[in-house]
């Protein structure tokens, strides 16, 4: 068999698979990520899928799209542009034209580029490349879809089943051209279809098949190796967003000594929150389907009265619906635990695309005075770090936190170390007994640590600490209900400050980049990877410039004002149309420094994009 004769040593590279949402393409770049991350190779990708459920076959409606960033080092996000595309369809190609750099591969089934495939994708010539000038592009055309036939020609599939496999032979391609072993992938294979044998078959035999071909042709002039990045020793893989923080959340709960509760109700692109722990009884979680939204929170409220850490996940509509039962979890004072996994809205709006537009309506989208806890995280990865945050203060604060993620972290995936546990702090709850020692002749059911303003927690069935809570206004120390208006006052003023208290127990924000810039580039949740690198780019053209990112929203760090007015321009950068700017501006009413960039698109920041952006707005233009 010959073998390469010259192999490129390249430091990243972005990779984009693109077809029908029946093609496959989500399984073939999972797959292609999970190898590199097994490999040694950062990663970070961005699945992009339709928003339709099922739109029309070869439509450009029904482009379903996966795009993979592997390097040995500084993968900050899934790219902007991309150097390896796989075109399943005319349509596919149509989509992401723009998305391709100079000099890119382009990798399409011939197969699927037949006149009743271009007029499904409104070609208006049988020329697709020179109808979208990409004559800066390396085109190379596959028969996919008769190889893969052939090579399972004989497997006892029917023509529909083998059709399926065709992802699996680009993605031997690929493999092929990066280098990848495919004994991993082959595992990883027979992981995913292990109850059903013959596909695990058909599948390895179509990579295997496809990766022989690029090999024994030579489809390009060279084949590509990144090299595995120096890691410490530990267990790794790759992981998503909403997988990230599911396990966040089971570690709390073990680092707690409690039961971890869901209560949700499925909504894209929350879902894998709970699908993943229905499976994790074996740390004894119990996570519910739910008939509604607000059966999901309420069933969590009363899980958490009952001594269980609580949560319950959604996204932005989800939210809304949520937010009288969050209210009434900011009156009781019970722990509990909200993620909002934001896509774009209003409404239904696009529900597979992400953005950041959630801030507000978790900020205040409850009546009356119902502050509580609110954090973001910055990546796949950092999600776990994120719930197990949330969980820690709502357990230790007798608070509802709630934790946005978004569509882009939540479905994307970076490799990660699997930590170990014991180098994160046990998370200590206030139960009542341990405070009054059992004597339950001094507490009162409103009782507060002087300091913190939290309430005990007094589990059902604790001996001597019965009480009542509910949505009517209590009494500050005995419980009972009250109307009396200075009562009220102080209630409302001591929920307020009990928030404010938590400030000193979060982490100072700190900065990253030029100690003596001017210019403060200032990012919140799942935009951190782009923004992080625009500012490094920005730094290497030899540009002063900071960077920092917001985890803690409500309440913000306690150095958040004097880090800000440091700074001639202050640009808050976001996937909104201003939220967060704003919110600091409320808080810090004399800081006239802040400058916005806001897009909101359904899509990731593009790195190229913020660099222009923010060099004209440091250049005073």
């Amino acid at each position: 068999m010959p073998t390469n004769l010259v192999v490129t040593d390249i430091k990243q590279v972005t990779i984009r698979f693109s077809g029908d949402s029946g093609d496959g393409m989500q399984l073939s770049g999972t797959l292609f990520s999970t190898l590199s991350a097994i490999f040694g190779n950062e990663i970070a990708t961005f699945p992009d899928y339709p928003a339709e459920i099922r739109a029309p076959q070869g439509s450009l409606h029904g482009v379903s799209g996966f795009q993979v960033r592997i390097g040995s080092k500084d993968v900050y996000n899934s790219g902007d542009k991309t150097d390896v595309l796989v075109a399943m369809n005319p349509a596919a190609l149509k989509v992401n034209a723009q998305h391709l750099k100079k000099g890119s591969i382009v990798l399409y089934d011939t197969d699927s580029f037949q006149k009743k495939d271009l007029d499904k994708a409104l070609f208006t010539t049988q020329d697709p490349f020179t109808e979208l000038n990409l004559n800066h592009v390396q085109p190379i055309g596959v028969a996919i879809t008769s190889m893969t036939k052939a090579s399972l020609e004989g497997s006892g599939l029917e023509n529909k089943e083998m059709l399926r496999s065709k992802n699996m032979f680009a993605l031997g391609i690929v493999c092929w051209l990066f280098n990848r072993p495919l004994e991993i992938a082959d595992k990883l294979l027979e992981q995913k279809f292990s109850k059903k044998p013959k596909l695990v078959e058909a599948n390895i035999k179509a990579l295997t098949d496809g990766y022989n071909y690029g090999n024994n042709i030579h489809l390009t002039a060279s084949t590509y190796r990144i090299d595995p990045i120096e890691s410490s020793k530990g267990f790794y893989t790759d992981v998503n967003g909403n997988t990230a923080t599911a396990y966040g959340l089971i570690a709390a709960a073990e680092k707690a000594g409690v039961q971890l509760f869901l209560g949700s109700y499925p909504i894209t692109p929350a879902t894998d929150i709970l699908q993943e722990l229905v499976k994790r009884k074996d740390f004894g979680v119990k996570a519910l389907q739910m008939e509604d939204e607000i059966a999901g929170i309420t069933s969590s409220l009363g899980a958490s009265f009952a001594g269980c850490l609580a949560a319950t996940s959604t996204s932005g509509p989800g939210l809304a619906l949520k937010s009288e039962a969050l209210g009434l979890a900011v009156m009781t004072e019970l722990p509990l635990v909200v993620i909002d996994v934001q896509r774009s809205g209003p409404s239904t709006g696009m529900p597979t695309k992400s953005e950041q537009t959630d801030l507000n309506q978790a900020l205040y989208g409850r009546n009356g005075e119902s502050p509580l806890v609110v954090i973001a995280a910055a990546s796949p990865t950092d999600c776990f770090e994120s719930a197990f945050e949330a969980s820690k203060i709502a357990l230790e604060h007798m608070t509802p936190v709630i934790l946005l993620t978004d569509g882009y972290i939540a479905n994307g995936s970076s490799a990660w170390k699997i930590p170990v546990m014991s180098d994160y702090p046990d998370i200590s709850p206030p139960y009542v007994q341990n405070h009054f020692n059992g004597d339950a002749g001094e507490w009162k059911p409103f009782l507060r640590d002087e300091k913190t303003l939290v309430r005990y927690w007094g589990i059902p069935g604790t001996a001597g600490y019965m009480h009542r809570i509910g949505g009517l206004e209590k009494d500050q120390l005995t419980g009972v209900i009250s109307s009396n208006p200075e009562n009220h006052q102080q209630m409302v003023d001591i929920r307020k400050q009990k928030i404010e208290n938590i400030a000193d127990y979060i982490p100072e924000q700190e900065v990253m980049g030029d100690k003596d810039a001017d210019t403060l580039i200032v990012g919140w949740g799942g935009t951190y990877g782009h923004l992080l690198e625009a500012s490094l780019r920005i730094r290497a053209k030899g540009k002063k410039i900071a960077f920092t990112h917001f985890r803690y929203i409500s309440p913000l760090p306690k150095n958040s004002y004097e880090l800000l007015k440091k700074y001639k321009r202050v640009i808050i950068a976001e996937q909104n149309n201003g939220q967060f700017a704003d919110y600091l501006s409320s808080k810090f009413r004399d800081l006239k420094n802040i400058h916005k960039y806001n897009r909101v698109e359904g899509q990731p920041f593009k790195v190229s994009e913020l660099i222009e952006e923010f060099t004209k707005t440091m250049e005073g233009k």
